[in-house]
């Protein structure tokens, strides 16, 4: 199954390092990051999920629950967390599936038989309270993920969702957006007193509506 932006993330019954979960029970009325990593007792995953439930304060003020998946068993994910503790400082403080059926991997196409017909590639899902997939990042094994690149596009997408806007490149929080061009300059006065710069008709430069 081949999941694309604005499906609706398939829901799944799991075993998780914190009891069972409903998926979509589990993200509740907000936000939701699932991930993957390759296998348990790996390196570039272990500073991932350690930087994770470090910053994990980050996502909790954005209402985003995070939810980790491998093809390990739960046994597995319990001791790799102490491994994660001890090297990184901090020991997983959100559930990671236990998927050793692949069940989660298949539903969310997460095994490139390319590479491996059994390790998940490290992908990224963003949910959206409506339970649509609103963006999907995949990296490669050899590649460990931006912490500060998921929470600004998670801003972004959060931002973009409630206002009539597109954050230009390398956008940051609480930087200039664009109105977007579906917007009459009519339309714009009453959405954006703050005003805004026409570079192009169809290139608005505004502040950030919700600053």
């Amino acid at each position: 199954m081949t999941i694309r932006l604005g499906d609706e993330a398939p829901d799944f019954n799991a075993e998780t390092t914190e009891g069972t979960v409903d998926f979509h029970d589990y993200l509740g009325d907000g936000w939701g990051m699932l991930f993957s990593h390759p296998k348990d007792f790996t390196p570039v995953c272990t500073t991932e999920l350690g930087a994770l439930a470090k910053r994990k304060g980050e996502f909790d003020k954005r209402n985003v629950k995070l939810i980790g998946v491998s093809v390990d068993p739960l046994e597995s994910h319990q001791g790799w967390s102490k491994d994660i503790e001890e090297t990184q400082g901090t020991a997983p403080n959100f559930p990671l599936i236990a998927d050793a059926d692949k069940k989660v991997a298949n539903l969310y196409d997460m095994i490139h038989p390319n590479a491996s017909d059994t390790v998940t590639v490290r992908n990224v899902f963003i949910i959206g309270p409506d339970k649509k997939v609103k963006l999907i990042i995949t990296y490669p094994q050899s590649t460990g993920r931006n912490i500060d690149e998921l929470l600004r596009v998670i801003d972004s997408l959060q931002l973009t969702a409630g206002y009539s806007v597109s954050t230009p490149v390398d956008w940051k929080d609480g930087d200039d957006t664009i109105i977007i061009p579906a917007i009459s300059d009519e339309d714009a006065k009453e959405k954006f007193p703050k005003g805004w710069k026409t570079l192009k008709p169809y290139l608005r430069v505004t502040p950030q509506p919700n600053k």
